[in-house]
């Protein structure tokens, strides 16, 4: 029997229709007059509203009057006890009573405890107290389906006991809330108390009068308003946009069901003083419809309110609602249309790593970034890249990602927040890379924030890899504070400011190998060109980079130049460097460590190469199977590597004479498996079988301990701390000093502007790998103001003076002899202090055009600098091959950014009809345009105003230019490559700042980070042992033991000649910018070509460049064999040592070129 037949009154009784007000039925005791009781309901709520309410207002009052009686009579005891003296002992008695918790204080701290969301318990009750609440609007709305008023029997339906039960539940907790409010009043004229007051009351009026009333049951859809409370106590809700959208959503759904509740009791009901004659049968539904569109001011008409009391309510709920509707609804849809695009978690992919970038992420440096890291020439890249940034990408960026979908995910969030690390799952990610904005306004704010997501990175995961980019060098300290930051383990910081400065200082002693080097650690297409230009030879070098490989079993025994060699002429790669291990387990680089190496199983070589898959011919390479093939791309791995692996296997070690020498080669590094291919074989183990040379006797002599000469690690040149003013020089004494074959820095700065941190350029100027005769002297031309806040860090450096002015003066300029110098260098501090990116480099570009337009006196030619650079060690010039004859002057073969020699005439060889260009060794210094010249530029697109001449587009890459590729000009974006670069490999970053910095390591750095200043030490067979390290330098062509192989050569005999005779490792060359052209040019530009082929091309007038081998004789005597370089005192003049290329080369230069062409045709290498 359903609810509505169980209503319908018994036919035998006769009612008129009138005074049938509601349904009854003989089973339910109910009134059989079927009169209305709605009044008794509704006067229960009231009576228990207002009576709870008078009496708490009685409370109040007759507390108050107490309190005010009780404070007058207190007043009146005190004036007594003090009056009678004995006030504070009856004080001392009373306070213990006063501090004692009563017990009702103690049960309002429970019932606190019970009700408050802080304990679990609390939590649990609240929850429970808002489902419950649901659960009763629940039964509301099935009961809507029913008359407003009927009888009912309690013990036969259900639903009105679940209510019952729901509502006791209500009653003890609004009991609790009572006991725990602090303000009775204001908790009594709370929303949810009178909630409770129009719905528990009425319950216990149904149970007692067996009939039911609807009445302001639907005031418990003002329960929803709680709803975002509880999800936060749920720890569902925790970001402020999701937080206000489900306050908004659950106030206005809780309004309009509150409101429809209302239009369905008066409309169902009738007005009471119309007898409820003017009722009409509206269902709850149809009054949220008419809400709805009563709200949204539709009105369609055909649902409305007939009754007095609807039609009032509707008119002030108009008022409200349309407020409500035209506010709150535009700003859900606003919230949830902006919420995050980006804002899901990561699903790590099985079998596939991902790293996490993070810091400065915008189109430039992403889309440089992806250019390298992904880069076609690396071996499948089997990482997923995960970009975390806090601001949502824009259009251009956005579609970036889109473009590489596969292997690139951005989610918006920061690094900081500990909940968007475990989104980006950086626990399980195998590196985490941090970007620095190279163009901020503040260097040391944006070092600031790297450091701090450094930090926030390592708290949440301390055993994360991070590589970070660092634009201040002495910010790095900072890194080292942080506990879980562990070099050893591959987090590596690269220092944008050292490997700049570091850069450009290789280039005073050998100029574009800061192209050469940026190149080699960048990933670049190859591009073909037919066309016979300076372009064709550039971009086959520019194809090439640095790899790193395990050296195959076949190569064990062999010393480290027999290796080289054939892994060149054989394996068409070039080994640079190797890696092994100490018995400590910590490794170390040696560069070009010469014929007293050893190999054993397990080296890993650093190899230049064109792509990922040629390297691995030094792994695959096997002398029983492929010592006859001579195309090396049939180099494969074969059957019997196996068996050589399986047999050779085993823990090698490094046996060395001196074991104490390590620490000088480069930095030790703890090896580790992340960004690194695992060895076939096991570690290697290398043996030093030839002793290492004598020290010279100034080098003996140098082992005074009394005498501080090198810093205490022995890695630099060091002296007193010198003050400032010392150091000094007006231009009349800059004038009178006569400066030749010196480095001129010319930096725009001011009080204001950041530190560039010029102790980076000056320290691989100040390489202990120099002999003291040998150091360029360093002068710094801009404003003192600058310069005396970046001498804290250079006082202890040696051969440093500062002519206070500007660059922009020739004045200046001619006071420092800038034609006679080596090199010129130009920095500018200022260029992060403008927003106009083409203007960032304006001072450098003018000073650069303003040195190449000044034009100088020939009368001051006889005091050109000195500049004849090295000579190989061992090759003495009181030689046949070296003794001056009649005809022609010349500089020695090996330069250090020395004035280069240009062809200027043509004379006849000792062979008839033949001629070649013969080189004017004393440089035209009448022009700005021949001074050795290299400028920083931080915007990219600038390059294009530093040289007049070229044809370079203004869209054109920056590698691709004619100033880059010439090494005039150097941009800090060349160094976003390292990024990948060092993930993939964190051995190449340490190649790379052994090779730049002259020797730093992460000791000296931590010896800097505690005292800013190098500490000077004693010299001991220790310290000086640091010095036995290689140096670059540049071997000239056009004289010398390479004489012959100059004319008309192959780069391949001059690498093996060189690497055997005199153990330097050649590895590009810097040639003359017409060089190709058979027809006279007066052009001095010159650019760089890197690991040319064998069979390519020598002309007279190359600079090859070389990894030179310390020597320890070039100390002993400057006139005898090896490294001939300016005085020591640069105030002294300088005359020219000229000598002649003797007869001999030049008549036996055509013999040679047949004989070695024949020699080709029939080598084999064996």
């Amino acid at each position: 029997m359903t609810k509505r037949e169980k209503f319908n009154p018994d036919p035998s009784i006769h009612i008129s229709k009138m005074n049938v007000i509601i349904p009854f039925s003989p089973d339910v005791p109910c009134d059989s007059n079927g009169q209305r009781m709605w009044w008794a309901f509704l006067a229960s709520s009231m009576v228990t509203f207002f009576g709870g309410l008078f009496i708490i207002l009685l409370w109040r009052t007759l507390k108050y009057l107490w309190t005010v009686c009780c404070h007058c009579n207190a007043k009146k005891k005190t004036v007594h006890r003090i009056n009678t003296g004995d006030g504070i002992k009856r004080i001392d008695k009373e306070d213990p009573a006063a501090s004692e918790v009563g017990w009702m204080t103690s049960v309002k701290d429970w019932a606190g405890v019970m009700i408050s969301a802080q304990t679990l318990t609390g939590r649990v009750l609240v929850v429970l107290v808002f489902a419950l609440s649901i659960g009763a609007l629940v039964i509301y709305f099935i009961d809507s389906s029913d008359p407003i008023e009927s009888c009912q029997n309690f013990y036969k339906d259900f639903t009105l006991q679940i209510d019952m039960a729901f509502n006791v539940f209500f009653l003890l907790y609004f009991g609790l809330r009572f006991i725990a409010a602090n303000d009775k009043l204001w908790f009594w004229l709370e929303v949810n108390s009178v909630v409770d007051f129009f719905t528990v009351p009425p319950v216990f009026v149904s149970v007692y009068l067996n009939r039911s009333w609807l009445g302001l049951r639907f005031l418990r859809a003002l329960r929803l308003i709680q709803f975002s409370e509880i999800l936060q106590f749920l720890n569902i809700l925790k970001t402020s946009n999701s937080i206000k959208l489900v306050n908004l959503c659950s106030i206005f759904i809780s309004t309009w069901l509150t409101a429809a509740g209302f239009i369905h009791l008066v409309e169902n009901s009738g007005d009471p003083w119309e007898n409820f004659q003017n009722s009409q049968p509206l269902s709850y539904w149809e009054c949220v419809y008419l809400l709805m569109v009563t709200m949204s001011t539709v009105g369609y008409g055909d649902v409305y309110a007939k009754t007095t009391l609807g039609r009032l309510f509707m008119v002030f709920f108009i008022l409200g609602g349309l407020a409500m509707f035209a506010s709150y609804v535009p700003e859900i849809i606003e919230l949830i249309g902006n919420r995050k695009k980006y804002g899901g978690s990561y699903s790590a992919v099985n079998g596939r790593k991902h790293i996490v970038v993070c810091g400065h992420i915008t189109l430039e440096s992403v889309s440089n970034f992806l250019k390298d890291f992904l880069h076609k020439d690396r071996d499948d890249v089997n990482v997923e890249i995960v970009f975390l940034h806090n601001i949502s990408p824009n259009l251009e960026l956005e579609a970036l990602f889109k473009r590489h979908f596969t292997q690139v995910e951005f989610y918006q969030g920061s690094v900081l927040n500990p909940h968007d690390l475990a989104r980006v799952k950086i626990e399980s990610a195998d590196a985490c890379l941090i970007l620095a904005n190279k163009y901020c306004a503040d260097p040391d704010a944006e070092d600031a924030s790297n450091i701090m997501r450094v930090i926030s990175i390592k708290n949440y995961h301390p055993k994360i890899r991070i590589i970070t980019q660092m634009l201040q060098y002495h910010n790095k300290a900072h890194l080292l504070n942080i506990p879980s930051w562990n070099w050893k383990e591959g987090d590596d910081a690269i220092c944008l400011a050292e490997l700049k400065l570091g850069f450009i200082a290789q280039s005073c002693l050998a100029q574009g190998l800061s192209t050469m080097l940026a190149n080699l650690f960048s990933m670049r297409s190859f591009i073909k060109i037919e066309e016979d230009t300076w372009q064709k030879y550039y971009l086959e070098g520019v194809a090439n980079e640095m790899y790193t490989e395990y050296l195959s079993s076949a190569f064990v025994g062999m010393s480290f130049p027999v290796i080289c060699e054939l892994c060149y002429v054989k394996l068409k790669l070039l080994l640079i460097a190797i890696e092994y291990k100490s018995d400590q387990r910590e490794c170390s680089t040696l560069i070009n460590p010469g014929n007293h190496m050893k190999m054993q199983e397990g080296t890993l070589g650093f190899f230049i190469a064109s792509d990922a898959k040629e390297v691995k011919r030094a792994l695959f390479y096997c002398k029983a199977c492929h010592d006859d093939i001579t195309d090396p791309k049939r180099i494969k791995k074969c059957g019997c590597k196996k068996l050589i692996y399986s047999k050779n296997s085993y823990n090698g070690y490094i046996k060395s004479i001196e074991e104490d020498q390590q620490s000088a080669l480069s930095p030790k590094k703890k090896q580790r498996n992340g960004g690194m291919r695992n060895s076939p074989n096991s570690s290697p183990k290398i043996m030093r079988h030839e002793p290492l040379l004598i020290p010279g006797n100034d080098q003996m002599e140098s082992m005074d301990e009394n005498v501080k000469k090198y810093d205490s690690t022995g890695m630099f040149h060091w002296c007193p701390s010198k003050d400032i003013e010392k150091v000094i020089l007006t231009r009349s004494e800059a004038a009178m000093t006569v400066l030749s074959g010196h480095v001129v820095v010319c930096i725009f700065g001011d009080v204001k502007s950041a530190l560039i941190g010029l102790r980076n350029f000056v320290m691989p100027l100040r390489a202990s790998n120099f002999h003291y005769h040998e150091l360029k002297h360093i002068v710094f031309v801009g404003s003192l103001e600058y310069l005396k806040r970046e001498w804290e860090t250079l006082h202890n450096f040696p051969k440093v003076s500062i002519l206070p002015g500007t660059p922009l003066s020739r004045a200046d300029l001619r006071a420092v002899n800038i034609n006679l110098c080596d090199m010129c260098v130009i920095l500018s501090a200022n260029q992060s202090n403008i927003d106009d990116a083409s203007l960032q480099d304006k001072e450098c570009i003018l000073a650069s055009l303003n040195i190449k337009s000044m034009l100088f006196d020939d009368s001051i030619g006889v005091l050109q600098a000195n500049s004849q650079g090295f000579t190989p060690p061992g090759m003495d010039r009181s030689s046949p091959e070296n003794s001056p004859v009649h005809g022609l002057v010349r500089q020695t073969s090996v330069t250090t950014g020395a004035n280069i020699p240009i062809i200027t005439e043509l004379a006849p060889l000792a062979k008839p009809g033949k001629k070649v260009p013969v080189i004017s060794f004393s440089q035209d210094k009448s022009s700005g345009t021949s001074i050795q010249m290299i400028t920083e530029l931080v915007n990219d697109s600038n390059v294009q105003f530093l040289d007049q001449d070229d044809d370079d587009d203004p869209d054109t890459e920056l590698y691709l230019t004619q100033p880059f590729a010439c090494g005039t000009a150097f941009a800090v974006s060349v160094l976003d490559s390292l990024m990948s670069a060092t993930y993939f490999n964190d051995n190449i970053l340490t190649l790379i700042r052994t090779l730049v910095t002259g020797g730093a390591t992460p000791e000296l750095e931590g010896l800097l980070a505690e005292e800013n200043a190098l500490r000077g030490g004693y010299s001991t067979p220790q310290t000086l042992a640091n010095r036995d390290r290689c140096r670059v330098a540049q071997l000239a062509l056009y004289d010398g033991p390479f004489a012959d192989l100059g004319d008309g050569g192959c780069y391949g005999d001059l690498f093996c000649k060189a690497l055997k005779t005199y153990n330097m490792l050649c590895f590009g060359i810097y040639r003359l910018r017409d060089a190709h052209l058979n027809s006279q040019s007066q052009c001095t530009k010159r650019y760089v070509i890197t690991n040319p082929p064998y069979a390519f091309e020598l002309v007279p007038s190359d600079l090859i460049f070389c990894l030179m081998q310390f020597d320890h004789n070039a100390g002993q005597s400057r006139t005898s064999l090896s490294h001939s370089s300016h005085s020591s005192h640069s105030s002294s003049k300088k005359s020219s040592s000229v000598h002649s290329i003797p007869t001999t080369n030049r008549t036996n230069r055509a013999k040679s070129r047949d004989s070695r062409d024949k020699q080709k045709k029939d080598m084999v290498y064996r």
